[in-house]
């Protein structure tokens, strides 16, 4: 039996992990679907009247991504924002665009503007957003050869450079989801975090071994993201009908998807249904099957480490059989650090987020909301009194802001 049509979409599946957005429809054949052509200044910033300004950086690499900035609706020239700069790091199967697709006084990429902060925006490799490779093209297996590991280690990499470079300054960062991974990993390394002044990490993850996602869970045992890498599926384009086949075979008989959204991100409480359509104008975004079985690797081992290539593909890459561990204890206990975590979050769960803070040496500021869910910390009717209002608080402790 397949799912309900309202629900049998390639969106839905961009809930498996760390999504933000709740919603079940044909999205391939939206036509309200929004131009790939234009940028995402073009598209949603400028229109929503903020001065906005497109930028691009190369990785070590060789992926063109793409970053924007924001400053305040005041008419004022951009080049003059008094504010520290900060970047903002969407999460998995997102874009820049998960910033500022709530309403504008609930969007947090509007409300650092209108606080003064130099808003800078990061796109990672394969969004929509992002410009390519300067090789491959999107059609090519090598241009999806990637997984959370090259997301953190070059494309934040050289953002977190490319900020810092341009602005003269530290930056801070506000990462959600797989930005949280993307962050934890690179701050392990002194050269990246020598240029952030502090960090806020909205469902912090490192470690996974604990997801209680029913619906993450029984993709986990069919090994599906090994299915996946096997069929020569490298390109995760959940717009396409693979996304409606993967979502029948792991619902079909076998669990209720009814309620889609709980059975993936756990309960959320002030998810913003009524803005459902105009999500669906800008995602999901592409990732790859590659950093899908990396996040499974991490579920199935409870690890935080990088990626997996077997007994001797280990041996090749690293020099050793097993990979690395990124370890925690080497993230900076100068470096202050804010988390905010919800006790509705299946994929955060509360037990990793716990081992996480175990292994720093800093003790984080941090913000616990039980009814809070894993979408809820970006896209709730109620994140600006909840959330930001004491993100910023943290923010604004810093020396570097001067109001």
């Amino acid at each position: 039996m397949r799912v309900p049509v309202t629900l049998s979409t390639s969106l839905c599946v961009v809930l498996l992990v760390f999504a933000g957005v709740v919603t079940c429809s044909p999205v391939e054949r939206n036509p309200r679907r929004r131009s790939q052509s234009k940028s995402l200044c073009a598209q949603l910033i400028q229109p929503s009247g903020y001065p906005c300004s497109e930028h691009s950086v190369q990785t070590k690499d060789g992926y063109v991504l793409a970053l924007q900035r924001v400053s305040a609706h005041t008419g004022g020239d951009i080049k003059a924002i008094p504010g520290p700069p900060i970047l903002l790091q969407h999460g998995l199967f997102q874009g820049g665009d998960t910033w500022f697709v709530n309403s504008k006084e609930q969007s947090l990429g509007f409300i650092l503007a209108d606080h003064g902060f130099d808003v800078w925006v990061g796109n990672v490799r394969g969004t929509h957003w992002s410009h390519g490779h300067i090789s491959f093209s999107e059609k090519d297996k090598e241009f999806w050869d990637w997984s959370w590991q090259e997301l953190a280690l070059y494309d934040l990499a050289e953002m977190i450079t490319y900020v810092y470079s341009i602005t003269n300054s530290k930056i801070f960062y506000v990462g959600h989801s797989q930005g949280t991974i993307m962050a934890l990993a690179a701050f392990t390394h002194p050269y990246i975090v020598e240029m952030v002044e502090a960090a806020a990490l909205l469902c912090p993850i490192s470690y996974l071994g604990r997801v209680s996602s029913q619906f993450v869970l029984r993709m986990v045992n069919l090994h599906l993201d090994q299915v996946l890498l096997a069929m020569g599926v490298h390109q995760l384009n959940f717009r396409s009908d693979i996304g409606v086949q993967l979502l029948d075979s792991v619902c079909d008989g076998h669990m209720d998807c009814s309620n889609l959204l709980s059975a993936i991100t756990g309960k959320n409480c002030c998810f913003n249904e009524s803005r459902v359509d105009f999500y669906l104008e800008y995602e999901p975004h592409p990732s790859s099957s590659k950093n899908l079985n990396h996040l499974f690797q991490m579920i199935r081992k409870g690890t935080f480490a990088k990626y997996d290539y077997g007994w001797w593909g280990n041996l090749k890459q690293y020099g050793r059989h097993q990979p690395p561990a990124f370890d925690l204890r080497r993230i900076p206990k100068s470096l202050p650090l804010w988390m905010g975590y919800g006790g509705n979050d299946a994929l955060a769960d509360l037990k990793d987020v716990k081992q996480t803070l175990k292994e720093l040496q800093s003790e984080p500021e941090l913000l616990y909301l039980d009814h809070y869910g894993h979408i809820d910390f970006i896209l709730s009717v109620t994140a600006r009194e909840e959330v930001y209002n004491n993100l910023i608080g943290f923010f604004r402790s810093s020396g570097m802001f001067s109001t």
